[in-house]
């Protein structure tokens, strides 16, 4: 192996095989994300637009406590999906938070592009705010605070045991 070429046909076999080995680990780690996220939120994962990833992703933000998010708006500013208002003088605006989790709004923001490609009520709400007057990044705002309000229905109410009203004699 005194060549050039011998030499890297060596090196590229080793890269080979060691990128197949990484690609077999990464296939394994997927598939048992895929069975625990399946196991843990199979409402969630049926959702349109909701990968393993981000249902890992939400999951791992709400903890092992979701009783702790108390409301859909707790919920949207811990994803950094709530509205922080911008308005100056007679104009009415708000803006997206920068703050919260930002692997969440990330995950959020995923979402979102993907039902704004391929899920029929969330194309017919694009076409009715753009008839508003509404731009892209605000209707990319309002609808991650709508998919930030689900993923709690999901998560967060569904754990939480049914209030009773007891009747006041």
């Amino acid at each position: 192996m005194t060549s050039p070429t011998a030499s890297a046909k060596v090196a590229l076999r080793a890269l080979a095989r060691r990128w197949l080995m990484l690609d077999a680990e990464i296939k394994s780690h997927d598939a048992a994300l895929d069975a625990l996220t399946g196991a843990c939120a199979p409402a969630l994962k049926e959702a349109h637009g909701m990968s393993t990833g981000t249902v890992a992703e939400m999951l791992i933000l709400v903890g092992d406590n979701p009783e702790r998010i108390r409301s859909e708006a707790a919920f949207a500013k811990l994803c950094g999906a709530c509205p922080i208002p911008a308005s100056s003088d007679k104009t009415t605006r708000h803006r997206l938070n920068r703050g919260g989790n930002r692997q969440a709004n990330a995950a959020l923001y995923r979402v979102v592009i993907i039902r704004m490609r391929s899920h029929p009520p969330t194309l017919e709400y694009v076409r009715r705010r753009t008839a508003e007057g509404k731009g892209k990044m605000e209707i990319i705002r309002c609808l991650k605070r709508f998919v930030a309000r689900e993923i709690f229905g999901y998560l967060c109410r569904a754990s939480r045991p049914p209030t009773t009203v007891s009747p006041t004699s």
